[in-house]
């Protein structure tokens, strides 16, 4: 797969493409590399359903010939918010380089599900030649306590946290709607500087956190 242009204007502004000098909408840069939940396809028709209006959308994606590879990593020297979807991909040095600077710039970031462990091979995975890892990203940036996950089957039951009432992320969500039969994971404590939104349990378990605002080491806000 391959770095993907702009979502177009075109859709939204009565025909007329903007020009580049003309759009002033900030960018958001999704890199998506996983194996698991096909975000490869889900992500693109989220962001040209809901985001095209507000959001130029750049998408990188890992090479097909090589997953630890994402052509086009430079599009995020411009993005304004950066979306992570990566699931256990090492990178090489120069790319991951890329991604430490975008934060340590304390720019926006928002992962789901598997960024906890983008960027780190298991203990039991070998070595890839040429590559550099990022063990500690959860941690240091979305300010989470990845250590694996319970199994597969037991519906999960999501509450929001006491103090999240009025959050605007909430705004809309039909907390009813959400219940979840993945696997939870295991993600507390969250860091300090971390609010939690959502609640995830299962029976006889402790609730997990689902999903929440940080504030990284780099004063960058993170969902």
């Amino acid at each position: 797969k391959h770095w993907c242009p702009t979502i177009s204007s075109v859709d939204f502004l009565g025909g007329r493409e903007l020009r580049f000098e003309e759009d002033h909408r900030p960018t958001i840069t999704f890199v998506v590399g996983e194996d698991e939940y096909k975000t490869e396809q889900s992500l693109p028709e989220f962001a040209a359903k809901h985001l095209g209006k507000e959001f130029r959308v750049h998408f990188v994606f890992s090479s097909e010939a090589n997953k630890y590879d994402f052509p086009g990593l430079e599009a995020i020297d411009q993005a304004d918010v950066l979306l992570i979807s990566v699931r256990r991909r090492v990178l090489p040095p120069e790319q991951l380089e890329r991604i430490r600077k975008f934060i340590a710039a304390g720019k926006p970031v928002v992962g789901i599900r598997t960024a906890s462990h983008a960027f780190a091979l298991r203990a039991d995975m070998p070595a890839v030649a040429g590559t550099a890892g990022w063990p500690t990203f959860d941690p240091d940036v979305l300010g989470g306590h990845y250590t694996g996950h319970h199994g597969e089957g037991p519906a999960v039951t999501v509450t929001a946290a006491a103090n999240a009432a009025g959050h605007p992320i909430l705004e809309g969500v039909d907390l009813a709607q959400l219940t979840g039969r993945g696997s939870l994971y295991k993600t507390a404590p969250l860091a300090e500087s971390a609010q939690p939104l959502l609640f995830g349990s299962i029976p006889d378990q402790p609730a997990e956190p689902l999903a929440w605002t940080n504030v990284n080491q780099h004063k960058g806000r993170v969902f």
